[in-house]
């Protein structure tokens, strides 16, 4: 069977779970990138020049997120409750509307997530992946959870 592994991951750089997939990339030295609203415009105020992001022409985080998943094979979005909200659930909806694969993995409800996304990478043949989920003021453990299900999945062996 062929070895597919991601190739790269793009975010749209917010606190939490976007940050999270992007400190994985650049700590596993994975190409990263993605869009980010205009003026690199997150929750903290601007995302930092360490994450090599591309600016929507607008300051809406909608227009980043939609392009992200436009520009993705796929999108995992991670949360800690179950239920998809605000921003995790517009990704979703737009995965759906551009009829593009979509995981949501949630630290309540997925039994194994790392088995699930690697699966869910493997059975698309994703390579180009799009990380999504929770602002850090959201779930404040969020980036853990993502660090952790990345490093387990296996998707860079």
């Amino acid at each position: 069977m062929m070895n597919l592994i991601v190739e790269k991951i793009i975010s749209g750089g917010q606190t939490g779970a976007d940050r999270a997939a992007l400190d994985f990339a650049i700590e596993h030295g994975l190409p990263h990138g993605g869009w980010c609203p205009k003026g690199r415009r997150a929750e903290d105020a601007t995302i930092p020049s360490q994450y090599q992001l591309k600016e929507t022409p607008s300051k809406n985080y909608s227009h980043r997120t939609e392009w992200n998943v436009r520009d993705s094979d796929g999108t995992v979005i991670f949360t800690i409750k179950a239920t998809l909200t605000g921003g995790s659930r517009k990704t979703a909806e737009f995965a759906e509307n551009h009829c593009k694969p979509c995981l949501h993995l949630s630290a309540e409800t997925s039994d194994d997530p790392a088995s699930e996304l690697r699966l869910f990478v493997q059975s698309i043949g994703i390579k180009v992946l799009n990380v999504a989920g929770s602002r850090a003021s959201k779930e404040q453990d969020v980036g853990t959870f993502v660090m952790q299900v990345l490093s387990k999945a296996g998707l860079l062996a």
